[in-house]
């Protein structure tokens, strides 16, 4: 066990969890930062359009990659799984065909972005100011995509290890690129949305980079060497049965989320920059509490794949607790600093006013999503990904639907469109939690009398 990495299966589960959790909820929020910095940066010296225009951009592209997110997440799992069940060649096997999948898929991202970036812009509705901008943002981003992909599919392996840390260090040199590029891309060559873009593209090329050399410097049993390149049928068709349906859930929320967007276009280009704004002050609560989703995809998967069934039920109180914790914490926080965050964004007070009354409904409830998170990762540590897809649908897709059909539609106001979010996430937590306990009563009936792996 390396010191980067967290013995998942023994030890104190508080400062083991914690160890895992905060280098990721950094890393998170280090990568939401290229997606901040373009804003900032086009916010302050290009104009509110420019701003309006990257960040409206950022559901169309989750709905189009989140499907490969969702399979990195299949690879976590079963890394995880085989890590626990002390299978070497599996191990390894995953790895390799987890990084030629990446690779494969951003190829096809590329072509396939495109294609429809202007066609997916016109559906939205998206302002006649700002589709121009958009659409640039977008082409270039989605060049990025095999770099984007190789990074997601090799740090979901490096967290099956226990290692948050190294991803971290990467992505705040990656982030340090982003921002130094943006602003010559930008200020000094007047590039506007296709050198944030561009910026974007560039430094995540490095982050990608030196996760993938990290992954050749593991244990000689494991470690990945380019000449690995391949898929191994059976083990691909293993990750795909986690990730497909996690992948599916993430469209299905980007479409409920697309769905959102373009309520949001109906109230024009000032209160559309004050929701970009604001959901990338959001995001780091949100991104805080997927950490906790990532945490227990590998803690649950190691201890369900050793047979450390009773260790399980240890890992979920304490995810939950921190998660509720932290969720109170930083949501809090971010309301209280948040107007003084908006004017980085635009001076415009408009904006920082709807950004601010948006970030008070969402952020004071995130902590529900935290728990919706905790049970989600729990229920894919067991491979039952399908599962988490059912409730994901239910819990956010069609109540984010129904309430924009029936709530928004009869009262069309800026304060009744996003309380939609805390509404979603009580629904969800809840359908998670029960549903959880109830697969873990079953498992522990049919698993439980057998040993645990020494």
């Amino acid at each position: 066990m390396r010191r980067e990495e967290i013995d998942m299966l023994k030890g104190n589960l508080w400062t083991g969890m914690l160890a895992f959790t905060v280098p990721l909820m950094l890393t998170n929020i280090l990568q939401l930062c290229f997606n901040a910095a373009d804003m900032i940066v086009v916010g302050r010296f290009v104009g509110k359009e420019s701003l309006a225009a990257v960040g409206s951009t950022t559901n169309i592209v989750l709905l189009l990659i989140n499907i490969f997110i969702g399979i990195s997440v299949g690879a976590n799992v079963v890394t995880a799984q085989c890590i626990g069940e002390g299978a070497e060649k599996d191990v390894r096997d995953s790895i390799r065909t987890a990084v030629t999948f990446s690779l494969a898929a951003g190829l096809g991202l590329i072509l396939l972005g495109q294609v429809i970036a202007r066609p997916i812009l016109e559906m939205l509705g998206s302002p006649a100011d700002v589709i121009g901008k958009s659409e640039t943002y977008l082409r270039v981003y989605f060049c990025g995509m095999p770099v984007m992909m190789l990074y997601n599919f090799s740090t979901s392996t490096l967290r099956a290890f226990g290692d948050t840390k190294r991803p971290m260090y990467y992505l705040t040199l990656s982030g340090v690129i982003n921002l130094v590029l943006n602003v010559i891309f930008v200020v000094a060559f007047h590039m506007d949305t296709f050198g944030v873009g561009l910026a974007t593209v560039l430094s995540q090329a490095v982050s990608a980079l030196l996760t993938v050399r990290r992954l050749s410097l593991l244990d000689e049993r494991y470690r990945f060497r380019i000449t690995d390149l391949g898929f191994r049928p059976d083990m691909l068709k293993r990750i795909l049965r986690v990730g497909v349906p996690a992948g599916l859930q993430n469209i299905m929320f980007s479409i409920a989320n697309l769905t959102v967007q373009s309520s949001v276009n109906s109230f024009g280009s000032t209160v559309m920059a004050a929701a970009t704004a604001s959901s990338n002050v959001e995001n780091i609560t949100y991104l805080a509490m997927k950490a906790f989703q990532y945490a227990n995809l590998s803690f649950v998967g190691q201890n369900y794949g050793a047979g450390n069934l009773l260790r399980i039920r240890k890992v979920m109180r304490v995810s939950t607790v921190l998660a509720v914790g932290f969720g109170i914490l930083l949501g809090y926080i971010s309301i209280a600093l948040g107007p003084y965050i908006f004017r980085i964004y635009s001076g415009d007070p408009e904006v920082i006013a709807y950004a601010s009354r948006k970030l008070l409904i969402i952020n004071s409830m995130y902590f529900l999503s935290g728990i919706q998170d905790v049970y989600s990762g729990g229920i894919k540590g067991f491979g039952r990904s399908t599962v988490a897809m059912v409730n994901g649908i239910v819990g956010v897709c069609l109540t984010r639907l129904i309430y924009i059909w029936t709530v928004f539609a009869h009262w069309p106001t800026f304060d009744v469109l996003f309380a939609v979010y805390p509404v979603s996430f009580a629904v969800t937590a809840l359908l998670m939690c029960v549903t959880f306990y109830i697969l873990y009563r079953r498992i522990l009936r049919e698993e439980g009398t057998k040993p645990a792996r020494p």
